[in-house]
């Protein structure tokens, strides 16, 4: 039993990480903060950690009474998530965050912008979408308390993990450069495009359970 949670986990985890990618935000990342203080990056680093970790584990706790307020169905939820992860997969497979994450003009809205932590970074350029459909499906999953408490400590993890790549956006950026960086994308891509076919897979056997005859 213990091992089965712990293997659930390390799926989310991963899922999660792929779909925040926070190595493909380091380009976007620094192009907003050009001209910045070392110190207000830093800030801008942990509210944009915070505000992503508070986003999903919200959606963890409430996703399920928001899908039952509205009338849908988790297998409904399931095919449009999968749709709207494939949709971004696709995206990264070009290395670019895409128009369900981040348009030009937000971007340019936020070059103007004094505080960005939580509005684009966190929302919608890291915890978007997408990763809100994944998040609320992976909670119905777990269904008691004690696994939506994991899934939870896990997203505080992955928070950790996004401050610290944007506390070293600079120095990973010149490591990594476009090409790694780019690479990094496309493998997290396609990570996700597999989760998305899953996702969109099981939504379809669940409203028509003939297709597995």
């Amino acid at each position: 039993m213990l091992s089965a949670t712990l293997s659930v986990q390390i799926k989310f985890l991963i899922g999660i990480f792929a779909i925040l990618n926070p190595l493909g935000v380091i380009p976007i990342y620094l192009s907003i903060m050009a001209g910045r203080s070392t110190e207000e990056m830093r800030r801008t680093a942990l509210k944009t950690a915070v505000a992503v970790a508070v986003i999903l584990i919200f959606s963890v706790w409430i996703g399920d009474s928001l899908l039952s307020f509205f009338g849908i169905g988790i297998p409904s939820f399931r095919i449009g998530g999968g749709l709207l992860l494939l949709v971004i997969a696709m995206a990264m497979f070009d290395a670019r965050p895409g128009q369900a994450r981040h348009t030009q003009a937000e971007h340019v809205e936020a070059e103007k912008k004094e505080d960005i932590a939580v509005v684009p970074l966190a929302m919608p350029l890291l915890a978007g979408p997408g990763a809100i459909s994944l998040t609320i499906v992976d909670a119905h999953q777990a269904g008691g308390w004690t696994d939506k408490l994991l899934l939870s400590v896990g997203i505080i993890v992955i928070a950790v993990i996004v401050w610290a790549v944007l506390w070293l956006a600079e120095p990973i950026g010149k490591r990594l450069g476009t090409s790694g960086m780019n690479i990094a994308t496309r493998v997290m891509g396609l990570l996700l495009a597999a989760m998305a076919v899953q996702f969109i897979a099981d939504g379809l056997l669940a409203i028509f359970p003939g297709l597995s005859a």
